[in-house]
């Protein structure tokens, strides 16, 4: 079983940026797909970003051009850029480890 938890949330004014970082313990696959998902209060959860240890990546397309995901395969981490926040933006941001591992969540606030 996969454990996994995020880090990096946090209030930031529009236009600004956050690092979201998961790091996942208990991994024995070589190849993984991870991502990140968000959720506003009484919404569905909806995927952001996902990448395979290969590097490929596929984006929301609200969130291409300002928000990039990478891997650390070597160190089981998964990182999530956001540059250029709005107010739609905010959410608990949830990492996900597939087929099913899931992190308690960060609050992403964008506010001014």
């Amino acid at each position: 079983q996969v454990h996994v938890v995020e880090s990096g949330g946090g209030l930031v004014q529009p236009g600004g940026s956050l690092k979201l970082s998961c790091a996942a313990s208990g991994v024995s696959a070589r190849t993984n797909i991870m991502g990140w998902y968000r959720q506003v209060s009484g919404g569905e959860r909806e995927l952001v970003a996902v990448i395979n240890t290969a590097g490929t990546t596929n984006y929301a397309d609200s969130v291409k051009g300002r928000f990039t995901i990478s891997t650390d395969n070597a160190k089981n981490m998964v990182y999530l850029q956001m540059n250029n926040l709005s107010f739609e933006d905010t959410a608990v941001y949830y990492c996900k480890w597939w087929p099913d591992s899931w992190g308690q969540g960060t609050q992403v606030t964008v506010s001014s």
